[in-house]
């Protein structure tokens, strides 16, 4: 498993519905791209649930390098470019995914959960205290999956999960799931990755 995020922050005083056409209009698009396990077309508005900025930032769950790089380099991602401007994409190595109980239920909120790795810790400890992290968070009620991710070169650790309720019992960045694709999310492997 591989993860994936960009992030377009916007003008305080953006009108979001124009986020939220965009995704109705486009976001099917990506409900059966091959490779993909989980994309969720993600919003922050400033001012709810906590949030400082207007924020569209998509998070995505791949099973196949081929699938990443398709969407990137094959003309998908070009749309987004075209719109907002080139944004940083950030991508993390898998260390863990969980189905939750709430695995049927459509997701309304989504966390993400940025740690960094401390130095002078032990890696395979802190790493494996990661999974047992996100096993405990995708056993609450409410979650419909969780999963951990990690860069091994800014030495951090993402915590993301899914939820079916507006209030999700994570700390982190809360956002609104816009629109959920899921054409792979069965194929992504289920616990640690190592």
């Amino acid at each position: 498993m591989h993860a994936m995020q960009y992030e377009f922050t916007l003008p305080a005083d953006y009108d979001m519905g124009i986020i939220r056409s965009r995704v109705a209009r486009v976001g099917h698009l990506l409900d059966d791209w091959d490779g993909l396990g989980v994309k969720t077309y993600l919003l922050r508005e400033r001012g709810v649930q906590r949030s400082p900025v207007n924020q569209y930032g998509p998070f995505y769950l791949w099973n196949t390098m081929e699938g990443m790089n398709a969407f990137l380099w094959g003309g998908a991602f070009q749309g987004p470019v075209n719109d907002f401007g080139r944004p940083r994409v950030r991508q993390w190595t898998g260390l863990v995914y969980e189905e939750g109980g709430a695995a049927g239920s459509p997701a309304t909120s989504a966390v993400r959960r940025r740690q960094p790795v401390p130095d002078g810790v032990e890696l395979a400890a802190f790493m494996a205290q990661s999974v047992d992290e996100t096993v405990r968070l995708a056993a609450q009620d409410g979650a419909v999956l969780a999963a951990a991710v990690v860069d091994a070169h800014a030495w951090e650790v993402v915590h993301f999960s899914l939820w079916e309720q507006d209030t999700p019992k994570a700390e982190g960045d809360v956002y609104q799931v816009l629109h959920l694709s899921e054409p792979g999310r069965g194929a992504l492997p289920r616990g640690r990755q190592w």
